[in-house]
């Protein structure tokens, strides 16, 4: 369970560091945006998704097991945390972000990292695609400009509300997101390591500025964010509370686990390499116990993140620790220039990962799965729609194992086989 910069800093060059610290101001450009637009989306504060960013992200790159996983907010989160906040209000959501820290320590100490592979594949995929849709549809309000009364926390009725207020949308500001959403798609495909979804943000923001007055932006709806980190301190707690937040904190926990598992083993796929997963649980179960003394939201490894940051050229730990600290400084430097940001072109952004998290590139390969397979895709991932998480999570995960039993599966399937390993960085896997 040694964290894995233990490891890499033993031949650690200056060469390493040069090529570590780029990819790390790489990765927090593309983070700062995106941390912003996933906390707006999750119905918190701005500044808590780069709160999240910096504590978080820092925690995981300086203890996880993983060479060069990023750390911080991520979409998955956005349906859980939303709901959390309309139910419970955000002292809510910092109690059971807090309890599942700590039933990831837990699960760490216990080794418990391995049992990912368990959790059959189809239901992954399916409450993948579902958080994807409730994301999309969440960020139709800010892509059109729309105002009117919070959109309630459930599917449904969260389309009625929106239905109610069309007749509100802003032509400027639907027009500013379209058109974000099309170059960030178009322009990742002309050169996808470049990291255009901040030059489009930022040139949206500055379009919407100059001459699309009605286009508003976060500090307009939000206030100005805050120049650095609040200090730390304990949410309110008490038995009552523990007890209606243990099944929100058992999913953040579940999805915090499965997220940065999942990225750290395309991660290992990507450099050749192996991640230790209960050292990574141990991570994310210490990042997710400080975020919230921050102020902050739940965090996990970031899959576009982490890739971005290999592809970058950081190989280890100390890029994900650079790209905490690279924004830290903009949150203490350039804080006003960030809430400027316009709020469709942040809907937009959102938009395209969500499109991305659907992974539309496997649609043809998923048709082909067996029946019962890919029957139980769309279960899971219409019960993530329409009716909640963890009811998805739990009745996906006992029908898939039902399944596997019936077909006389009785291993789970070895999901941590990196793809070109021997060929890349030598790794030791050892706990």
């Amino acid at each position: 369970m040694k964290p894995k910069i233990l490891t890499t800093l033993h031949t650690y060059s200056w060469r390493q560091f040069g090529a570590d610290s780029f990819a790390g101001i790489t990765v927090a450009l593309v983070a700062l945006p995106l941390s912003v637009a996933i906390a707006i989306a999750s119905g918190a504060p701005p500044a808590a998704g780069l709160v999240t960013a910096v504590v978080a992200g820092f925690l995981i790159s300086a203890l996880g097991g993983s060479r060069v996983q990023i750390g911080g907010p991520t979409g998955a989160f956005i349906v859980v945390v939303y709901g959390v906040i309309h139910d419970h209000g955000y002292n809510g959501l910092l109690v059971a972000t807090l309890m599942a820290g700590v039933i990831l320590l837990v699960a760490g100490l216990l080794r418990a990292g391995r049992l990912i592979r368990h959790v059959p594949e189809p239901v992954i995929e399916g409450f993948t695609i579902g958080i994807a849709v409730v994301i999309a549809v969440s960020q139709i309000k800010d892509l059109a400009g729309m105002t009117g009364t919070n959109l309630p926390a459930d599917f449904l009725p969260k389309l009625e509300g929106l239905w109610a207020m069309r007749q509100s949308a802003d032509a400027s500001s639907l027009a500013l997101g379209a058109v974000c959403i099309a170059a960030i798609l178009a322009l990742r495909r002309i050169a996808p390591r470049f990291p255009w979804l901040v030059a489009v943000v930022v040139l949206a923001s500055v379009i919407g500025a100059l001459g699309l007055p009605s286009v508003e932006t976060v500090s307009q709806r939000y206030g100005a964010l805050p120049h650095g980190l609040p200090f730390p301190a304990l949410p309110e707690i008490s038995q009552e509370l523990l007890g209606e937040l243990l099944l929100p904190a058992l999913t953040i926990a579940f999805l915090a686990g499965v997220e940065s598992l999942l990225s750290a083993i395309v991660a290992d796929r990507m450099i050749g390499g192996a991640h230790r997963p209960n050292a990574e649980l141990i991570a994310q179960g210490a990042a997710n116990i400080a975020s919230p003394l921050f102020g902050g939201l739940p965090a996990t490894g970031a899959i576009a993140r982490t890739a971005t940051n290999v592809n970058a050229g950081g190989r280890t730990p100390v890029a994900g620790i650079v790209h905490a600290l690279a924004i830290l400084l903009a949150l203490v430097v350039v804080a006003p220039l960030a809430g400027k940001l316009a709020l469709p072109a942040l809907a937009g952004l959102l938009i395209v990962t969500a499109w991305t998290m659907s992974e539309p590139h496997r649609w043809g390969e998923r048709m082909e799965l067996p029946r019962p397979d890919l029957l139980l895709l769309v279960v899971t991932a219409l019960l993530t729609i329409l009716a909640d998480l963890a009811i998805a999570i739990g009745v996906g995960t006992i029908l898939g194992l039902i399944l596997r039993y019936t077909r006389g599966e009785k291993s789970a399937p070895n999901w941590h086989i990196p793809l070109g390993l021997g060929r890349g960085i030598k790794d030791d896997d050892a706990e």
